[in-house]
C-alpha cells in the first residue's frame, strides 16, 4: 500500500509549506527574465493568452502527474521510478526517466547559477549607482565588461552556489521550508512595490495595452509553439524537482488543488513581471523587442535616468536573485535526495558533493563568455549548448515521458487513489494527460529541433 511508504527525508509540515516550495520551484528567472522578453518579441497580448491556455491545458496536467508520481513513490526520482515501474509491471527502462530528471536539474543549475550571479552582481551595480546617467552604449559596455571577466563571474557564481548548498544541507524543515517562508513572501512584496512604481510611470497604460491587447495579427505559428514551450518550462517540469517535492507531500493534501494554486501563482508572477517591465520600457522609449538583453542591457538604462531609479533598480535585481534562489534549491534537491537515500550520504555531505559538481560544471558557462568565447560545438558555445540540450531536448522528453507514464503505464486505480477527485474531474485530467498534453509537448519538441 502506498499509505505505508514514507519519504526518508520527511514531509512538508503543512499544505502551505508545499505550496511555497512548489511555487518557489516554478518561479524563477524564466518568469521575470524570459517571459517579458519573449512576450515583447511575439507581439504582446495574443501571445499571453496562448501562454495562459497552455498553462491550463498542458502544464498543469503534467505537473499534477509528476506530483502524484512523486507522492506515490515517496523517494528521489530514480528510486521513485523504479518503485512505480515495478508496481505498474512496466518496462524497467522507465527508471531512466528519474536519471534524466536529476541530470537535467544539475546541468540546468550549472548555468542557471551563472545567470543568477549576473543578477547578484547587478544588485551591487545598482547600489553603487553604476547606471546613473549612463546612456545605452555605456550600459552595453558595462555588461560586456562584466561577462568578459571570468573572475567576477566566478565570484558571483560561487556565492550563489554556496547560498544554495547552505539552504539545502539544512533539510526540509530547517532549510527548504524556512528559506522559502522568507524568500517567497519577500519576492511577492518586491513585485507589488515595483508594480506600484510602474503605475506612476507615464508609459503604464501603454505597457498594459501591449501586454493584454489581443492583436492576433501579430501571432504566428512559431509564437504559439513558443508560448507552449514557455508554459511548460516555467512550471519547472521534467527536471525531477516537482517529483521529489511531491515525495514530501502529506497524503491528506489535495494534489490537484495545490497544483492549481501553484500554476496560478507562477502565472501571476510572470504577468506582474510584464506589468513592471513594459511600462518602464515604454516610458523611456526603449525597444520592446530587445530580446534576452531586456533585463541586463535595456532596463538599467531606464533605472539610470528615472526618478527613484537607484532604489527601484536595487529592488528589481534583488527580486531576480530571490526568484533564482527559490528555484536553485529545487534544482539540486533531487540529486541530494538520491545521494542520501541510495548512497547513504549524510545530507550535509550530499549537498556538498552535488553542489561541488554543479559549481565545477558552471565554469564551462563562465568561460563561454570570455576565455572560451571562440570555442563552438554544433554552432553553439558551451553555455548555449547546455541551455539547448537541457531546455529544448531533455525537459520536453521528460515531460512527454511523464505524461505517457502517468496516463498509460500507471493503473487508473493508482492515479485515482492519489488524486482523490470526483469521477468527472478525474476523467477530464485523464483526457488531458493521455492525449492533449503529450501531443502539445511533442509539437514543442518538433519545433525546437527544427522539424516544424
Amino acid at each position: 500500500m502506498t499509505d505505508t511508504r514514507k519519504s526518508p527525508q520527511g514531509e512538508w509540515s503543512s499544505h502551505f509549506a508545499f505550496i511555497l516550495a512548489a511555487t518557489g520551484s516554478a518561479v524563477g528567472l524564466g518568469n521575470i527574465w524570459k517571459f517579458p522578453y519573449i512576450t515583447g518579441e511575439n507581439g504582446g497580448g495574443a501571445f499571453v493568452l496562448v501562454y495562459l491556455l497552455c498553462v491550463v491545458l498542458i502544464g498543469a496536467p503534467i505537473m499534477i502527474a509528476e506530483t502524484l508520481m512523486g507522492r506515490r513513490g515517496r523517494h528521489n526520482p530514480i528510486t521513485t521510478m523504479e518503485t512505480l515501474t515495478a508496481e505498474a509491471n512496466a518496462d524497467p527502462h522507465w527508471h531512466y526517466l528519474g536519471w534524466m530528471g536529476i541530470s537535467a536539474g544539475i546541468l540546468i543549475l550549472s548555468y542557471y547559477s551563472v545567470i543568477a550571479g549576473w543578477a547578484s552582481g547587478y544588485v551591487l551595480k545598482a547600489f553603487t549607482g553604476s547606471f546613473f546617467g549612463a546612456d545605452a552604449p555605456a550600459i552595453k559596455q558595462q555588461f560586456a565588461d562584466f561577462i568578459g571577466s571570468p573572475i567576477q563571474l566566478a565570484f558571483w557564481h560561487t556565492a550563489f552556489m554556496l547560498a544554495t548548498m547552505w539552504i539545502v544541507k539544512q533539510g526540509i524543515h530547517n532549510g527548504l521550508e524556512k528559506a522559502l517562508r522568507w524568500l517567497m513572501p519577500s519576492l511577492f512584496v518586491l513585485l507589488i512595490l515595483l508594480v506600484g512604481y510602474a503605475m506612476t510611470t507615464p508609459g503604464y497604460f501603454q505597457g498594459l495595452h501591449f501586454l493584454f491587447n489581443l492583436d492576433f495579427s501579430k501571432l504566428t505559428g512559431g509564437s504559439v509553439l513558443t508560448a507552449m514551450g514557455q508554459a511548460f518550462f516555467s512550471l519547472g517540469l521534467g527536471m525531477g524537482a516537482v517529483m521529489v517535492y511531491g515525495a514530501y507531500l502529506p497524503k491528506k493534501v489535495s494534489i490537484t488543488e495545490t497544483v492549481v494554486i501553484v500554476s496560478l501563482a507562477d502565472t501571476v508572477v510572470a504577468l506582474l513581471a510584464g506589468i513592471i517591465i513594459f511600462p518602464i520600457v515604454f516610458s523611456n522609449g526603449l525597444p520592446v523587442n530587445s530580446g534576452p538583453g531586456l533585463i541586463f542591457e535595456t532596463l538599467p538604462i531606464a533605472f539610470g535616468s528615472m526618478t527613484g531609479g537607484w532604489l527601484f533598480g536595487i529592488m528589481f535585481f534583488v527580486m531576480l536573485v530571490l526568484a533564482a534562489l527559490s528555484s536553485s534549491v529545487a534544482l539540486i534537491e533531487p540529486a541530494v535526495a538520491w545521494l542520501v537515500e541510495a548512497r547513504g550520504f549524510s545530507r550535509e555531505k550530499a549537498a556538498l558533493w552535488a553542489g561541488l559538481l554543479t559549481w565545477l560544471l558552471g565554469f564551462a558557462s563562465i568561460f563561454s563568455f570570455n576565455s572560451w568565447a571562440g570555442f563552438k560545438l554544433f554552432g553553439h558555445n558551451l553555455f548555449e549548448l547546455l541551455d539547448y540540450v537541457t531546455a529544448n531536448l531533455m525537459l520536453p522528453i521528460g515531460g512527454f515521458a511523464i505524461a505517457i507514464f502517468a496516463g498509460w503505464m500507471m493503473t487508473a486505480d493508482h492515479s485515482e487513489a492519489e488524486l482523490d477527485l470526483p469521477k468527472p474531474q478525474y476523467q477530464i485530467w485523464q483526457l488531458l494527460i493521455k492525449y492533449l498534453a503529450p501531443a502539445g509537448v511533442f509539437f514543442v519538441f518538433l519545433h525546437v529541433v527544427g522539424v516544424l
